[in-house]
Parts: structure tokens; C-alpha cells; sequence
């Protein structure tokens, strides 16, 4: 059943013929849009479906700046809702450091540095490590600064930080509320970042202009290429969990050798550690995401790095190794740094540490937990592992090489099209208020991850896209790799030809 499944993805059509219309070659994507136009849908509704779901990984904007310059109320006023936490103490921790934007037709990720806490590690040093994580994950950055307050130390400090980074930046003046505040603004030349964009972001004066500039900046695509040890080098895997699971104890067992701090305090690791290892006959990129170094009596805060040091990491990564520590109950944060990665769209590996630890009782109680705290990525490769003794490192690399070729599947279009009308015949779309909608064709538009395009006679719920998602599974696989699928619904005036 797997035969007719290509694994190579959307690049090689991509990169070859210049194709702008996803994972579909030329021949597949003409027969694809006749199929559209006997179905009565609009030409140029179903080529924006195919781009909106073939974009793959979205291009990253940090926003950086020292504390209470209005971060994250601009992040609000750059994804349009009031999402990011604004608070005026340091300190603020919140789920989530990545959100989703658009400007002017243009999707963009965009990392939010908001949260702070200034007793950790001294208010310089503070800044610049979040400037540092965020400027890593980064394709771009807009650097905050105060234009009533004007340029200070810890500014210039962010400066010195952009410059050695290399990445476009576009300097937002915030708190100008109106033409008066434009001659502070302008004292920020000083900078030497270049023209500074007053902006008010409380009220969204001039972020048009800021954000028109960050897409002249922001690069269509993501700075780095994924590839599989040709062109793009090394796969590259995000170690990442909660502090002191493991994960310098991992990183190094698969190393052979003593790489990385090991200490029993939680959040030993300071620098982001970027480690090439040779294993299973071939090498990797290991990220190493243990958290920050932090004073015994001064950890408020700390949780905050170490999302944004994740956060760094996955989209930097191609596949997710999240490590959960098994002799201790599955914990929300556990849940909160898959679903990370998860709507990352990367490649999923779950490892449950310490393993030789556990007793029977133990083991029944945590194969309980996983079903009900981790069934929404039952299908995620699991290995049972020990960073102490080693035990078990040897199937790691099949689990990430699954993961890694379930992320790459793709379902040729007519394929797919079989599965779904055999679907749709043996079970139906439930009949709401007197109509049954249904799934009238669709097609693979991308991978990294399997992003899907489903076009339809009425709105489909979510609870039928879920049963779809499963059965996609159950047919083709995808092991290890989070499928994304989004409907389109014919309009009314686009009747089916007879």
C-alpha cells in the first residue's frame, strides 16, 4: 500500500521546475485544476489553497528590546489580538513565547521577548540572553526602544548583540502618540541600525509602515534549508524537555563523551550548544536546550528562558526529541513542550528517561498516563531510555529516522483521491441541518510536515477532519509527524457543471 507513497517531498519539484503551486508537478497540478473546474470551484481560490497550504516552515521575526518598552503590546498589535501577556512587573511567564501573524498577504512567525525577570542574572544580562535565544531563532528582528526615554546603556548593549548576529533589523520607536514625539524618534539615528519607524503601539500608530519594512526585510522562506545530508547538511534534532530531565546527560551518552555541564541543579545549561555527532553510521546535529544558569536563591523567571531557548531550538530543528522524565507523573509543562512542537510542524520523538529506574507498579501507572495526557501524539515513535546508563540509546536513531521519513511522506494526488472517495462512500459526513456536506476531492499541497488541501461541498467539522486525519494515518502512516489539513468550501454561486 506504501509503494505509491514519495517520500521526497515538494523541494525536488521546487527546486527543479520553479514551481510556485506546492508538491504538485506540472502534469498533476493541470489535472488537479480541471478536476477544481468541473467541481465549479473558482480557479483562483483553489491555487490560493494549494500556496496557503504548501508555504512549509514560515519565516521567523524576533522582537527585542530591555524591559517595559512595549513588546509585547506590540506583538498583540503584529499578530491582532490581545494574546501575548502585557504586564508592567518582571517576571511574567507565560505558555507560549511563538505566535502566528500576517501582513499584507504575507504569514510570518513572530517570537515574542516580552517575558523578563531582571534579579536572575543582573538587567543587562538578562536582556541580552533573551535578545540572544530569540536573535538565534531568528530571520529577522525588530529591536524596541523607548523614543521618550531615548537610547540607554542596556540599548546600546542590544546593539552591540544585533550587529555581532548579522540579521536584518528594523528599529521601532515606540510610544510615539503623535507628531510631537517624531523628534524623539529621530535622536535613535544614533543607533547607526538606520531609520527609526515611530510607532505607538498601544494604539497602532505607524506600525503599517514598521511592519511594510519588515517584510522587505523578512525572507520568503526560512534562512536554513532543510535537507537530508545533501545540500542541507546534517539532520538537526531539538533535545528539548522541562530542566533537569536529562538532557545533558542524553546529549552526551549519544556523544561518547563528557560535552556538556551535568549538575543536579535544574538549568545548568547557559549557552545554546550545537554538538555534531556520529551515530547509527551517520552524522547529526544535536541542539542541546537545557534551559539557563541561574543563582540557587534567584530562580523566578527561569521557566521563561528556558521556553524561549525551545522555542530557539525547534525552529531550528528538522525533528523534536522530547524527553520526559518516566519515574515522575507526566506534567503539564511535559504537554505544554510537545504541543511546541507540535505546532512547530516538526518531527516528533517521545523518550522517556530514567527508565531503569522504575519499578512494575510504576510502569502500569505511566502507560496509563500516556494514554490520556499524550493521546493526541499517539502517533509519535516512543523510545524508553537511560541517559545514566546508556540503556536502549541504540534504537534512538530508528525512532528519528522514522519521524524524520514520516515528516517527508507524500500521497501522489491520485492516490489520495481514491482513499478519499472510498471514504466518503463507507462513511459519510454527518447530516446537519438537512445537508450533508462532503469531501469532493483534495491533494497533498506540501510536506515538512504532510499539509493537506481538502475542497468541499460544506462546511466540515472537526470532529470528521479528526476521523480523516486518523484514517489518512491508518492508510499511509506518517509515524512521527503531525499532519495539517485545511478545507475549502465551494461557493454557492460555483454549482457543479452539468
Amino acid at each position: 500500500m506504501n509503494d505509491h507513497i514519495q517520500p521526497d517531498g515538494p523541494d525536488a519539484y521546487e527546486d527543479a521546475h520553479g514551481h510556485d503551486h506546492g508538491a504538485l508537478g506540472d502534469a498533476e497540478y493541470a489535472e488537479f485544476m480541471e478536476l477544481a473546474a468541473e467541481e465549479g470551484f473558482d480557479p483562483e481560490d483553489v491555487e490560493g489553497a494549494i500556496e496557503a497550504a504548501g508555504h512549509g516552515p514560515l519565516p521567523v521575526l524576533a522582537v527585542v528590546g530591555r524591559p517595559n518598552v512595549g513588546k509585547s503590546t506590540l506583538v498583540n498589535r503584529i499578530i491582532g489580538r490581545r494574546e501575548a501577556v502585557v504586564e508592567d512587573k518582571p517576571g511574567v511567564t507565560r505558555d507560549r513565547v511563538t505566535y502566528e501573524a500576517e501582513w499584507a498577504g504575507r504569514r510570518f512567525k513572530v517570537v515574542d521577548t516580552g517575558g523578563w525577570e531582571q534579579d536572575v542574572l543582573g538587567i543587562d544580562a538578562s536582556v541580552a540572553a533573551q535578545a540572544e535565544y530569540a536573535i538565534e531563532a531568528a530571520d529577522a528582528v525588530v529591536f524596541v526602544v523607548d523614543a521618550k526615554v531615548g537610547a540607554t546603556d542596556t540599548d546600546e548593549a542590544v546593539v552591540r548583540l544585533l550587529r555581532k548576529a548579522g540579521k536584518p533589523v528594523v528599529l521601532c520607536a515606540n510610544k510615539v502618540d503623535g507628531p510631537s514625539g517624531e523628534a524623539d524618534a529621530a535622536y535613535l539615528w544614533s543607533l547607526g541600525l538606520g531609520e527609526p519607524y515611530p510607532v505607538s503601539a498601544l494604539h497602532g500608530r505607524g506600525t503599517g509602515d514598521m511592519l511594510d519594512k519588515v517584510l522587505e526585510v523578512l525572507p520568503e522562506a526560512p534562512r536554513e534549508t532543510f535537507g537530508g545530508g545533501g545540500v542541507g547538511g546534517p539532520r538537526r534534532v531539538a533535545l528539548i524537555g522541562r530542566p533537569n530531565v536529562g538532557k545533558s546527560s542524553l546529549l552526551n551518552k549519544v556523544a561518547g563523551e563528557e560535552r556538556v555541564v551535568v549538575n543536579e541543579l535544574a538549568g545548568t545549561t547557559r549557552d545554546p550548544v550545537d554538538e555534531l555527532i556520529e551515530l547509527g553510521g551517520r552524522t547529526w546535529k544535536f541542539v542541546d536546550t537545557a534551559g539557563i544558569r541561574k543563582r540557587v536563591h534567584l530562580q523566578q523567571g527561569a521557566d521563561y528562558y528556558a521556553s524561549l531557548r525551545t522555542a530557539a531550538a525547534v525552529e531550528k530543528a528538522e525533528v523534536a526529541v522530547v524527553l520526559i522524565d518516566a519515574s515522575e507523573s507526566i506534567s503539564v509543562q511535559d504537554q505544554r513542550i510537545v504541543t511546541m512542537a507540535v505546532e512547530a510542524g516538526r518531527a516528533l520523538v517521545l523518550a522517556f528517561n530514567k527508565w531503569d529506574t522504575l519499578d512494575e507498579e510504576r510502569r502500569y501507572y505511566l502507560e496509563r498516563e500516556i494514554e490520556t495526557e499524550l493521546g493526541q501524539v499517539a502517533w509519535a515513535p516512543r523510545v524508553n531510555v537511560s541517559a545514566r546508563t546508556g540503556r536502549h540509546m541504540e534504537k534512538l536513531v530508528p525512532a528519528i529516522e522514522t519521524a524524520l521519513a514520516g515528516w517527508e511522506t507524500r500521497v501522489p494526488t491520485g492516490r489520495l483521491n481514491a482513499f478519499l472517495g472510498e471514504l466518503v462512500a463507507s462513511h459519510p459526513h454527518p447530516v446537519r441541518g438537512g445537508k450533508q456536506p462532503r469531501i469532493l476531492f483534495g491533494t497533498q499541497a506540501g510536506t515538512k510536515p504532510p499539509r493537506f488541501v481538502l475542497f468541499a461541498s460544506g462546511f466540515i467539522e472537526a470532529g470528521y477532519r479528526r476521523f480523516i486525519e486518523r484514517r489518512l494515518r491508518e492508510e499511509f502512516g506518517f509515524e512521527g509527524t503531525p499532519i495539517h489539513i485545511s478545507v475549502r468550501v465551494r461557493e454557492k454561486r460555483g454549482a457543479k457543471k452539468k
